[in-house]
């Protein structure tokens, strides 16, 4: 299939809302309140995650990147309505076409809510750079320049009203 602007366009909603268009924009959402100990409620395995409505699921997903490609959250999402309750502008992400990125690797909280194929591309990352059993000194390299050029396109998350 095509995927031109144009065409993009044409076909979006179509066939039932199957086809989607996905996002270009970055936002950073500086005003995140997401503290440690509701984070370890969500008992995910790795400090770096992203999280996104599936229409066909019909439920938000939790995925972190892994040597084997994106991995999922088996783990139940309990805290994931008063994480939105406390930050609105997670209430508002297209189903489907963006994610909710957490990087709290080390001392970082930077959260992002970007297209969902930034996230797969991250994924990618860590899946050809990983060596060893913790990854080697390229992968974590390669992450944080991949935080730095998502930082540097990022905008501000605009207002709610």
């Amino acid at each position: 299939m095509c995927t031109c602007d144009p065409c993009a366009l044409r076909f979006q909603d179509v066939a039932g809302g199957r086809f989607k268009l996905i996002p270009r924009d970055v936002w950073r959402l500086a005003e995140v309140s997401l503290p440690d100990l509701e984070w370890e409620k969500l008992a995910l395995p790795i400090n770096l995650t992203f999280f996104f409505y599936s229409t066909p699921e019909k439920k938000m997903k939790a995925l972190y990147p892994s040597p084997a490609g994106a991995t999922e959250s088996l783990l139940p999402l309990a805290t994931w309505n008063s994480l939105t309750e406390r930050n609105p502008q997670l209430a508002i992400m297209q189903s489907d076409v963006e994610a909710f990125l957490v990087n709290r690797i080390a001392a970082r909280r930077e959260y992002y809510v970007v297209p969902i194929d930034v996230c797969f591309e991250l994924v990618g990352i860590i899946r050809m750079h990983w060596r060893g059993l913790s990854g080697g000194d390229s992968v974590w390299q390669q992450v944080e320049t991949f935080f730095a050029r998502l930082n540097a396109d990022a905008r501000p998350a605009p207002a709610l009203c």
